[in-house]
């Protein structure tokens, strides 16, 4: 890995990522299908909302086991302040999509 890391902090957890993420797909699948059979507007909004909730809840996990296992288990400072300012950035990444 690029950062020295033997492995993800997510590595614990990856099935309940990898579970989590196959659900977000199934979710836009019937997404889709809603559109196949021309349901109402609202009630596709409704599913698309579900389904951001979903991946907010993913990026908010991920980012929880970035900085439990890479920012607090950095081995200096300054290593524990890089960590620190590319976890703040992937935040910011995540607000400005919405």
């Amino acid at each position: 890995m690029a950062d020295n890391q033997t492995h993800p902090g997510y590595i614990e957890n990856k099935e309940q990522v990898k579970n989590r993420l196959r659900r977000i797909s199934g979710q836009i699948g019937g997404i889709e299908r809603m559109v196949d059979e021309e349901r109402y507007c609202i009630d596709i909004l409704t599913q698309i909302s579900a389904a951001q909730a979903a991946i907010d809840k993913v990026a908010l996990a991920l980012l929880d086991e970035h900085t439990r296992h890479c920012v607090v288990g950095a081995g200096s400072a300054a290593e524990r302040e890089a960590k620190t300012e590319e976890m703040m950035d992937a935040v910011g990444r995540l607000l400005k999509s919405r």
